[in-house]
């Protein structure tokens, strides 16, 4: 198909608009913004680096209930930094000892599971992965994209880039720089590869996790994993899971 000359130019300029469009459709879109929230991080993760920081991206550890992932570790001197990011908008609510958190908008309003809850189970796998002192592990959540804190949120709750300052604040050595390195190289021996196939077993668990009738193993004995409820004292009416050999094997684990 021939195009007359004179429509040639208008075509072109029609082709740009779209493409611009797209483009800035693309650029606006929550994934994007996410994906430019988590460069940001990562690009001051680097610079921290240059001060003696040893960091680490999307780090896969095996736990006894599966696998937990850890969004960035920081290693230093100073102790060890847990980075949490939360790629949300809109009004976050939450106080450091609530359950669930509240993300606002003018019309509706959605609650969420306490991110330093959620962090608290990267700490620990990062604890018995290390074998280090808890108090010297630290969690950091990020907010990226939209989100706006609102009340008094705790110190290591932040937004965007702030968390530097909140990470540079710890001052006082409790490492060696060899016993930094010696982490580094423990945590690079000791994750699972960061592969696709890594992240797509990680998802698996979660919904697995979270779903009542998926099949459950015993971490001890391998055997299957029913659901329990407690029948009596402060814990009455909870769930949890039980190893299905019980009394043979008392291996349970937290709905």
């Amino acid at each position: 198909m021939v195009v007359p000359s004179n429509i040639a130019p208008v075509m072109s300029v029609l082709l740009c608009l779209v493409l611009a469009s797209f483009v800035s459709r693309y650029l606006k879109s929550p994934r994007m913004k996410g994906r430019i929230g988590e460069w940001r991080v990562r690009w001051m993760a680097r610079r921290l680096g240059k001060q003696g920081y040893r960091t680490l991206h999307n780090v896969t550890l095996k736990t006894a209930n599966g696998t937990t992932q850890i969004d960035h570790v920081l290693l230093s001197r100073f102790g060890c930094f847990v980075l949490e990011t939360k790629n949300m908008k809109g009004w976050i609510f939450g106080s450091e000892h609530e359950a669930n958190w509240t993300q606002q908008f003018p019309r509706q309003s959605f609650s969420f599971q306490n991110p330093l809850r959620q962090n608290y189970r990267h700490l620990k796998a990062l604890e018995a992965t290390l074998c280090v002192p808890f108090e010297y592990l630290h969690s950091v959540i990020i907010f990226i994209g939209r989100a706006r804190l609102k009340g008094e949120m705790p110190s290591n709750v932040t937004r965007g880039t702030d968390f530097v300052p909140f990470v540079q604040s710890f001052k006082t050595p409790v490492f060696s720089e060899a016993q930094v390195e010696a982490m580094h190289e423990a945590l690079l021996t000791g994750r699972l590869a960061p592969t696709r196939a890594t992240q797509r077993a990680h998802v698996q668990h979660l919904k697995q996790r979270n779903d009542p009738q998926a099949r459950r193993e015993c971490p001890k004995c391998g055997s299957r994993m029913v659901l329990r409820t407690v029948k009596a004292g402060v814990r009455e009416g909870q769930q949890f899971w039980g190893c299905s050999a019980y009394p043979a094997c008392r291996a349970t684990q937290a709905v």
